[in-house]
Order: C-alpha cells, then sequence, then structure tokens
C-alpha cells in the first residue's frame, strides 16, 4: 500500500502530464437508490450501513475512477444539528473517510474528502462570525485527516466568502484541496446563488491557496462546457468540472436526469478543449456515467 505522500505525488504528476484525471460521480444519487429518504442524514450511513458506503466508493473506483470522495458532505456541526447528531462531527467524518481509504487502498487509488457548505451565513448576513464558521471547517476537517484521506475537496460553494473560509481550513491542517463553487445562469451571465460573478469568483479562487478549482453541481453538461471556458482565462490553477446529468424533473415524487452517459460523455472532448483537468460527476450521475467518460478519454 501506498504513502500518503506517494499518493499524492502519483496525483500531481498526472496533473502536470496533461492527463485528465478522472473523479467519482454521485453519491446521494447512489445512496437515494438504496433507501436513502428525503431528510434522512447521509452520513450518519457511515456508522449505521458502512458495507453500503464503502461499496459505493469501490462501484466508482471499478467504473474508472482516479479517486473517489467520502460519504462527508454535510458532515459540520452546522448541518448535523439539524438531524441530532452535533455531537458526531468527528465520528462521521473519520468514519467516512476511513470507509473510502479501505476501498482506495484496495485499488490503489486515491481519496479526496468531500466538504459542503454549512447552510449557515456570516454576519452580518447571518449569526455566524467568521470565526466561528472556521472552526467548523477546521474540526471536520481535521477528522477527515485523522481518518486517512488524501485531499479535501470542498465543493458547491454559493458563497464565496465561505468557500475561502473552508480553504482556510483545509490548508491549515496542511491538506491538499481542491474547491469548486456552483453558478445559475442568468441574463448577466453565470453567478451564484448570491450573486457573485463566475469571473469574480473564479479571480478569488484563483488568488485563495487551493490547489485545484472549478465548479460542480446546478448544471448539465453543456452550461459546464461554458463555464468551464469562462473560468480558464482568470486561473493558472487546474480546473476541476463536475457536472449534473442535467437539471432534475420530478417524476411521481422521483427527481429524474435525463443526460444519459453517452450523452454527457459525448461532451468530455469539450471539456477537455475548455482546459479541464479533472472531470467527474455531480448529481444525477452513477458509475455508468463514469465507465462512459472512462471510455471518452480512452
Amino acid at each position: 500500500m501506498a504513502s500518503a505522500s506517494a499518493r499524492l505525488d502519483k496525483f500531481k504528476e498526472q496533473l502536470a502530464s496533461g492527463k485528465i484525471i478522472l473523479s467519482d460521480g454521485a453519491w446521494g444519487t447512489q445512496m437515494q437508490k438504496l433507501g436513502l429518504q428525503p431528510g434522512d442524514c447521509p452520513e450518519e450511513w457511515n456508522v449505521s450501513r458502512p458495507d453500503d458506503v464503502r461499496q459505493i466508493a469501490r462501484e466508482y473506483l471499478a467504473a474508472g475512477a482516479d479517486f473517489c470522495l467520502t460519504n462527508t458532505f454535510g458532515a459540520n456541526k452546522y448541518r448535523l444539528v439539524r438531524h441530532g447528531y452535533a455531537e458526531k462531527v468527528r465520528e462521521f467524518n473519520l468514519l467516512g473517510a476511513m470507509l473510502s481509504r479501505q476501498a482506495s487502498d484496495e485499488a490503489g487509488k486515491f481519496v479526496a474528502a468531500s466538504v459542503g457548505p454549512t447552510g449557515e451565513f456570516v454576519q452580518p448576513e447571518g449569526m455566524l462570525t467568521q470565526g466561528e464558521m472556521l472552526v467548523a471547517f477546521r474540526e471536520q476537517i481535521e477528522a477527515l485527516k485523522e481518518g486517512g484521506v488524501d485531499a479535501i475537496c470542498i465543493e458547491t460553494m454559493y458563497v464565496l466568502d465561505e468557500a475561502l473560509l473552508a480553504i482556510q481550513a483545509a490548508k491549515e491542517c496542511g491538506l491538499f484541496c481542491m474547491a469548486t463553487m456552483t453558478f445559475d445562469a442568468t441574463p448577466q451571465g453565470f453567478k451564484t446563488m448570491m450573486g457573485t460573478p463566475l469571473d469574480e469568483a473564479a479571480r478569488a479562487l484563483d488568488a485563495s491557496p487551493a490547489d485545484i478549482i472549478g465548479t460542480n453541481c446546478g448544471n448539465g453538461i453543456e452550461e459546464m462546457v461554458q463555464i468551464a471556458l469562462q473560468m480558464r482565462p482568470h486561473t493558472k490553477k487546474p480546473l476541476l468540472v463536475k457536472s449534473n446529468a442535467g437539471l432534475p424533473k420530478m417524476v411521481h415524487g422521483i427527481s429524474v436526469y435525463k443526460e444519459t452517459p453517452q450523452m454527457m460523455a459525448a461532451r468530455i472532448a469539450d471539456l477537455k478543449t475548455a482546459g479541464v483537468a479533472i472531470i467527474g460527476g455531480c448529481c444525477g450521475t452513477t458509475p455508468e456515467h463514469i465507465r462512459a467518460f472512462r471510455a471518452a478519454l480512452g
């Protein structure tokens, strides 16, 4: 089994080579297939259903992903308190890291821990101070590091200041850091939900200590190609893009995503042309999507 430093060195070598790196796909989509219900706490499965969580990582790696994430997207104290698990931050993150680490060690692959937004705002928009939010991210990331992850993947961020605090926490913990934001199409161009224009967000992420920046969620593959093209001039850092399988439509109370593996894989070449270094899937994508991406990449 390779050491953490050897795994990170290999990952950096892949980045430097110009070869596209393939991430995994959606975790929530797979968990819903296994019975996760609306309102359930996904991260609690790290305790109650570890075999299922580990298997999701295994399936993505078997499909051709170069690295996998962890079932820890909402495992910060401000999100967990809504489920009554505020005291479980360390346990849920430690176990989530260990489950993906086990699957990745079997395949000789890399683990980047998923860190999502707190769902809260800092003052004056919200009640938290910047210091309180930073502490919450650091608490989560320290447990993920203890669990053996190789990197942190901060994702689905819609508030720039929060993304920057999460990046700060990751770097204070001494970890390689990827950071992606989510953009919406508006008449004035792509912006975050809080109204930050894409170019402003890209420049701020570029100036941050994040090692890789990009976008995930909120858009199908066609929009993600456009976002990548618009981000590329504002940074020399590697770009990460994780596209939804289109926007969901409700069918009999269930979210259905329309972009098939073949439809999405057909645009992989466009993402490569746009200068994307790491490609993966977000909501609605499955191991079948990742397998099709791998085939498209050759």
